[in-house]
Formats: C-alpha cells, structure tokens, sequence
C-alpha cells in the first residue's frame, strides 16, 4: 500500500521560511512526478510546484522566486522549500505522487497510479 506522509508544517511569521517534505512509501518502483499542493479555506486545491523524475519543474506564478523543489528519487522522497512566506500562503499542503508505480502493480497498472498525502497545514501569521 503506497503511503506519502508530509512533515514540517507549521506556524511561520510573514516573511519566514519553511521547509516540506514528502516521503513516499510501499513497495515503490518508481515515481514519474511528485509535486505539492495547496488549499485554502474555502477555495480549490491548487498546484504549488511539481518536478519529474528527470528533474523538470513547474511552479505556480504566485510562488515563483520565492520557492523550490527537490527530489531524492532514491529515497522517494520531495521538498518544498518556501521563502518570502506571505500570509495568502497559509493553507494545507497535501503531496501528490503521479505515476506511482509499485511492484504489486507493475503489471496491472504500467503507467502507475496518482496518490495523495493527508496534507500539513502551513500558517503564516504574526
């Protein structure tokens, strides 16, 4: 059963930084990307950034310069790094992994399946 567990959330002044990390677990062949994501009270979850297995990333506008994001494809694990922390950052922050591609289902599912983390919850408040 894949897992992805999210960790270093938190409370951060404006202005601060954070760092977010992901690691995904279970039997895991490879991932093609693995990305983060946001949502905010009363609005739709929206994409942070994303980076591939090959290492090309995309990032949202409202973060760019302020953000970046790592991958360990060994350890299956991917960062976040979040500068400049402005409070319209605040939100949870739920890790996706697309293509996720496991040794029980290599076979049934080539192209691997996408999961989802439970989120951490990110407040940038003074």
């Amino acid at each position: 059963q894949v897992q992805l567990v999210e960790s270093g959330g938190g409370l951060v002044q404006p202005g601060g930084s954070l760092r977010l990390s992901c690691a995904a677990s279970g039997s895991i062949v490879g991932i093609y990307a693995m990305g983060w994501y946001r949502q905010a009270p009363g609005k739709e979850r929206d994409l942070v950034a994303a980076i591939t297995s090959g290492g090309s990333t995309t990032y949202a506008d409202s973060v760019k310069g302020r953000c970046t994001i790592s991958r360990d494809n060994a350890k299956n694990t991917v960062y976040l790094q979040l500068n400049s922390l402005k409070p319209e950052d605040t939100a949870v922050y739920y890790c996706n992994g697309e293509g996720v591609i496991t040794a029980h289902t290599i076979h049934s599912h080539p192209n691997g399946m996408d999961y989802w983390g439970k989120g951490t919850l990110v407040t940038v408040s003074s």
